[in-house]
C-alpha cells in the first residue's frame, strides 16, 4: 500500500446492513449467497486477513475510495464528491451512471471503458466430494437460485430421464429475494455426496455476458465434473472437453451424462485438469488481484479525481449519465425483440 494512500471503504447502506455480521470470510454464512454481501463483506474480510488496509462500513465516508455493490443504489444514489471516489461493483446490473470506474464479474464487460474484471469469490467453507465415494457415479446436483436453472431441468421429465440412467437429481435451490438470506438454504458449499453438477440456465444459446464463472471453479475446488451451458464466462475461464463439458441442448446434456457414467477415465481427467486450473481462483490469488487493482488503478484514479477542477468532474459524471442512458435504451430494444 503506498504511503499517504486514501482510506478504502466497502460500503453497505444502513437499510441493508446485516444484523449477524460474519467475522470470517471462510464461514458458511448464508448471507454470502447474496451478491451485495459476497462482494462487499467477503472482500473486506479477505483483504483485511491478507493484510491490506480497508474497512467495511454503513456510513458514507467524506473522503477516500468508496466501493459498493450495485444493489446498494436501491437505497439511493451514491454520487462522487471532490474528495470521494465511488467505484461500483456492477455484478448483474446496468453500470452506475455516477461512477468513473466499475468492477465486473465477466471478462466480456471489460470492453466497456473503465470496467475492470475481478473473479467472483468461490463458495466459502466449500466441502469437496468425499473421496471415499471412489468411482461411484450416482448423484447429480445443482446448487443455486431457481432463476439460474433451465425450466426443462425443473420438470419431472428431467428426473425421469436421470432415473432411466440410474442417476439421482439433487437440486439445492433457493428462491429468495435479492436482499433476503434468512430462509436461504446454505448447503451450496457441501459437495461431499455429489458426483457431478449440472448448471445450465437455458438452451437458447444465450451467452450471459454479465454472469460469473463461479459454478465452474466451485466444481474444480469440489473435485467433481461439471456440465455447463455455453456461457461466455465458462468459455473464458475453462476449456470445454478438457476441464468441463458444455451442453447447448437437452440431447447433448444426456449424451454427456452417459459418457460420464460409463467412463471413469473421463471423470478423472476432467477433475484432475480442474485441480490444475483452479489455482488461479483460490482466495489468496483473488486477494492479490484486488490489491493490484486498488494500488495500480483505484488509488491513481482517486488522486486524479481529487486534482480535477469541478467542471471536469461534472463533465465526467455527465458522460457517465449519457452512457447509462444509451445502455438502458439498448437493453430495452433487446428485450422488445
Amino acid at each position: 500500500m503506498p504511503d499517504g494512500a486514501p482510506p478504502i471503504t466497502f460500503y453497505i447502506p444502513p437499510a441493508f446492513w446485516p444484523q449477524d455480521l460474519p467475522t470470517d470470510a471462510n464461514q458458511n454464512w448464508p448471507g454470502f449467497g447474496l451478491g451485495i454481501y459476497a462482494w462487499t463483506i467477503q472482500t473486506a474480510l479477505r483483504l483485511q486477513a491478507y493484510g491490506f488496509p480497508c474497512q467495511l462500513s454503513d456510513r458514507l465516508p467524506k473522503t477516500g475510495i468508496l466501493l459498493f455493490h450495485s444493489n446498494a443504489l436501491r437505497a439511493g444514489p451514491l454520487r462522487p464528491s471532490p474528495q470521494r471516489l465511488p467505484i461500483c461493483i456492477k455484478a448483474e446490473a446496468l453500470p452506475c451512471p455516477y461512477t468513473p470506474l466499475h468492477i465486473v464479474q465477466n471478462q466480456q464487460e471489460t470492453r466497456l471503458g473503465q470496467h475492470y474484471f475481478m473473479p467472483h469469490w468461490p463458495q466459502p467453507g466449500l466441502l469437496r466430494r468425499d473421496r471415499s465415494r471412489g468411482n461411484r457415479f450416482e448423484t447429480i446436483a445443482f446448487l443455486g437460485h431457481r432463476n439460474s436453472l433451465a425450466p426443462a431441468l425443473q420438470a419431472q421429465r428431467w428426473r425421469d430421464q436421470l432415473a432411466e440412467l440410474d442417476l439421482t437429481w439433487q437440486p439445492i435451490v433457493n428462491e429468495n429475494a435479492w436482499h433476503d438470506y434468512t430462509a436461504l438454504d446454505s448447503r451450496w458449499h457441501d459437495y461431499r455426496q455429489i458426483d457431478a453438477i449440472v448448471a445450465i440456465r437455458s438452451f437458447d444459446q444465450r451467452r450471459y455476458s454479465h454472469k460469473p464463472a463461479t459454478k465452474l471453479y466451485n466444481a474444480w475446488l469440489a473435485e467433481v465434473p461439471a456440465i455447463l451451458g455455453p456461457e461466455s464466462a465458462y468459455r473464458a475461464t475453462g476449456h470445454s472437453g478438457r476441464d468441463y463439458l458444455e451442453a447447448d441442448s437437452s440431447a447433448t446434456l444426456i449424451h454427456h451424462l452417459k459418457q460420464l457414467k460409463r467412463s471413469t477415465k473421463l471423470r478423472k481427467a476432467l477433475v484432475n485438469e480442474g485441480i490444475r486450473q483452479v489455482k488461479l481462483y483460490q482466495p489468496q490469488h483473488i486477494c492479490q488481484k484486488w490489491c493490484d487493482f486498488l494500488e495500480q488503478v483505484a488509488i491513481p484514479a482517486y488522486d486524479r479525481w481529487c486534482t480535477q477542477p469541478n467542471w471536469r468532474r461534472w463533465q465526467l459524471t455527465q458522460a457517465g449519465l449519457h452512457g447509462y442512458s444509451v445502455r438502458v435504451q439498448g437493453r430495452l430494444m433487446r428485450l422488445r425483440r
